[in-house]
């Protein structure tokens, strides 16, 4: 009887695992399945969209302060903004586009280029000519197909590294009002590590190219279009309160049925705890360098955000390619540091230099692991792709502000910058005179 019972429990449990097995596979596959299908809606909708390569001829002289840029990138952040909607990301597949700034030295000729969505153009022309009237914008053709898409080859070779934040990014760069741009009347005494970058790019030689590349995803505090912006901001605000030694609040209060129940069983009655009051406030005893730490963080998060990412790429023909150019883009962006708040490093993960490894066989396949991480990098370039995509991981990410991005993209006038490799245009442009006689 006990074996018949044993048997028909097996048999029922057999039954169950044979029609059902599919419910618990649904539920381990669910994530993966969503993944992909948003993903395969996103290139769908990707490949509808048109890009736009915009390049930016810059005059002799540029009057107005690098404070005028952050006022085009706010602008820039305005216009491009367009979160989707759940019927647009789940079924047309749209998601934020991102805007590429980019520098690029061919040939020692340096070039200032806009990447954008065809739809934004006009958003984007009007925000450069309202602070840079002077300027000319042309659309151009993408300087990164003229050169073999199969670099590193017997022919050409390449440098290659993408950027990460140095400490937590809620912590800004050094920006431009501390470069003294602002406050220094002669324009040759200005300080701006975009001239230096100029200068340092005019020194490619033919055969050489050396590109910069800081994409720009604009968000904002709207927690159904990008919920981690809510999440940063709150992380942020704690970041400052930790620093300023703010105490968190505590609720100690008890419900009121647990105090009931406890002076029921006990017969007594807590007194209320008096607060500790400190004579000097926490805010007093601050170092005037935590203060400064601290205003720069607050001052981060009042601005419009981007999320970023930056990298740079050296290459050139073999015959005349000199590897220690590369080093032009660490020069650039550690003028961008400072060590009691922040900076921008390379990312170990993604540089284009295979360290030797203890396990000796690995390294026998050392050269063909620099090759795939060189190809990687340079396809990501080409397609304005973010690091390891289309996975998204947060460490090659940051949030920039308007400011940060201003700081590190903007036009250099011809006296603080007078490389011979940078195009300027020749003639101002005027509008035509109020006295011409119309028909």
């Amino acid at each position: 009887m006990l074996e018949v019972s044993f048997n028909s429990i097996l048999t029922t449990a057999w039954q169950i695992i044979k029609n059902w097995w599919w419910l618990p596979l649904s539920f381990i596959l669910w994530k993966p399945f969503i993944y992909h299908f948003l993903f395969w809606r996103n290139q769908d909708w990707l490949r509808r969209q048109k890009k736009i390569l915009l390049e930016v001829k810059i005059p002799r002289e540029v009057p107005k302060p690098i404070r005028a840029m952050e006022t085009v990138i706010a602008s820039i952040h305005g216009a491009v903004y367009h979160p989707p909607d759940w019927w647009e990301k789940w079924v047309d597949g749209q998601f934020q586009l991102s805007v590429n700034l980019e520098i690029a030295s061919i040939d020692g000729k340096t070039h200032f280029f806009v990447r954008v969505g065809s739809a934004y153009r006009e958003s984007v022309e009007s925000a450069l000519y309202s602070q840079f009237p002077d300027i000319e914008i042309v659309e151009a053709d993408d300087y990164t197909k003229y050169v073999p898409y199969n670099i590193p080859n017997k022919e050409w070779d390449l440098w290659a590294t993408d950027y990460r934040m140095a400490k937590d990014d809620h912590h800004p760069i050094k920006t431009y009002p501390e470069f003294e741009t602002e406050h220094e009347v002669k324009e040759e005494k200005r300080v701006d590590p975009v001239a230096a970058l100029l200068e340092a790019m005019a020194k490619i030689k033919t055969g050489e190219q050396f590109w910069i590349q800081i994409s720009i995803v604009p968000i904002a505090i709207d927690e159904e279009a990008i919920p981690n912006a809510i999440a940063w901001m709150a992380e942020g605000e704690k970041l400052r309160d930790k620093l300023a030694r703010r105490k968190e609040k505590t609720t100690d209060q008890k419900p009121i049925i647990q105090e009931a129940a406890e002076i029921l069983i006990t017969g007594k009655q807590e007194e209320p705890k008096e607060e500790e009051r400190e004579i000097i406030p926490p805010e007093m005893k601050l170092t005037p360098g935590e203060r400064e730490v601290i205003a720069a963080l607050e001052k981060k998060i009042s601005k419009p955000l981007f999320e970023t990412t930056i990298r740079f790429i050296y290459l050139g023909k073999k015959d005349v390619w000199f590897k220690p150019n590369f080093r032009l883009g660490f020069s650039f962006f550690n003028s961008y540091m400072t060590l009691n708040r922040n900076g921008l490093l390379a990312y170990g993960k993604t540089l284009t230099k295979i360290h030797k490894s203890w396990f000796l066989p690995l390294n026998s396949i050392r050269p063909r692991r620099h090759y795939l991480r060189c190809r990687k990098i340079f396809r990501n370039y080409i397609r304005r792709f973010p690091a390891y995509f289309p996975i998204n991981p947060r460490n090659t990410k940051f949030i920039l502000n308007t400011e940060e991005v201003a700081s590190l993209f903007h036009f250099p006038t011809e006296v603080a910058a007078p490389a011979p490799g940078a195009p300027r245009v020749e003639a101002k442009k005027r509008g035509e005179p109020s006295e011409l006689p119309v028909e």
